[in-house]
């Protein structure tokens, strides 16, 4: 089954997420449905999102600039950019942040970590998911941060 939803808010963009307004596809397959945007890059060898029951398995995302498509110079903007769009992309599926049970955040500097964690802990409103923040030496288009997770629906 293929339907095309309203989709408000990101798309993804080789690893990254850009803001725009558009649609984007979802398939279902045995209880298993694939979150596609039709803007991705017929080089990307993965799906956005796929749901399976209650359990959204996100790939990983980089807050990028949507007018140059990279990151931003300022680092608190690229931090606002990546979970800006995770919010999107979860209450797009019928998810919130608080549904987040497991984060994973790569990062190229992790003097960055401290800035990250006042920035992100304001967006749930109950415990935080588990999460791990390990170093890695880049990211696609200048990216800083790469976020990937896995949200179960309470």
């Amino acid at each position: 089954m293929n339907r095309r939803v309203l989709f408000l808010g990101v798309i993804l963009v080789a690893g990254g997420f850009l803001a725009v307004h558009g649609a984007f596809s979802q398939q279902s397959v045995a209880g298993r449905r694939a979150v596609n945007l039709p803007d991705r890059s017929p080089e990307s060898a993965f799906s956005s999102a796929i749901l399976v029951g209650d359990t959204l398995y996100i790939s990983g995302n980089i807050g990028l600039d949507p007018k140059t498509g990279k990151a931003p110079a300022k680092i608190e903007d690229e931090i606002r950019l990546l979970l800006d769009a995770y919010k999107t992309l979860l209450t797009e599926a019928g998810f919130t942040m608080d549904d987040l049970v497991y984060v994973q955040i790569s990062c190229t500097d992790l003097s960055y970590y401290d800035k990250f964690n006042a920035m992100y802990k304001a967006y749930f409103t109950k415990d935080l998911p588990a999460r791990q923040f390990i170093g890695v030496a880049s990211l696609l288009r200048g990216g800083h941060f790469e976020m990937q997770a896995i949200a179960v629906r309470h």
